[in-house]
């Protein structure tokens, strides 16, 4: 099976060694994306704006792979602050409609540039 690299300028550029996402097949495994605003590469201002951000660079880096947000299949979400879980619910809530894609959610003791929400995903295109 063949692999494609997916890239944007309307998300991050990668910071590390790695892709913004790579498609094998009918599948694309998105890397994770922190609050990072791909023009600035400044990180967002507080937990919203950085979820925000962390949803809109998903959402481009899955169209640049010729998807959306709507072909997500499982997101995994990392909290530096479980108490943000319920904001993090209703701002999914926005980008997301039923049926739900497959999630974790998970607190963890810290992000790359000081992040306070990070999330990867997987999107199956037909």
């Amino acid at each position: 099976m063949a692999r494609s690299i997916i890239s944007t300028d309307k998300a991050p550029a990668a910071i590390g060694t790695y892709s913004q996402a790579v498609r094998a097949g009918d599948t694309v495994y998105l890397s994770g994306q922190i609050g990072l605003d791909p023009v600035t590469m400044q990180m967002a201002e507080g937990f919203e704006a950085q979820a925000v951000r962390v949803f809109e660079n998903l959402k481009a880096v899955a169209e640049a792979a010729g998807g959306s947000l709507a072909d997500v299949v499982k997101i995994n979400f990392f909290l530096t602050d479980l108490s943000n879980f319920a904001r993090l619910n209703e701002l999914m809530a926005t980008y997301f409609v039923q049926p739900y894609p497959a999630r974790a959610a998970v607190g963890v003791a810290s992000l790359p540039r000081a992040g306070l929400v990070e999330a990867d995903a997987v999107l199956v295109l037909e």
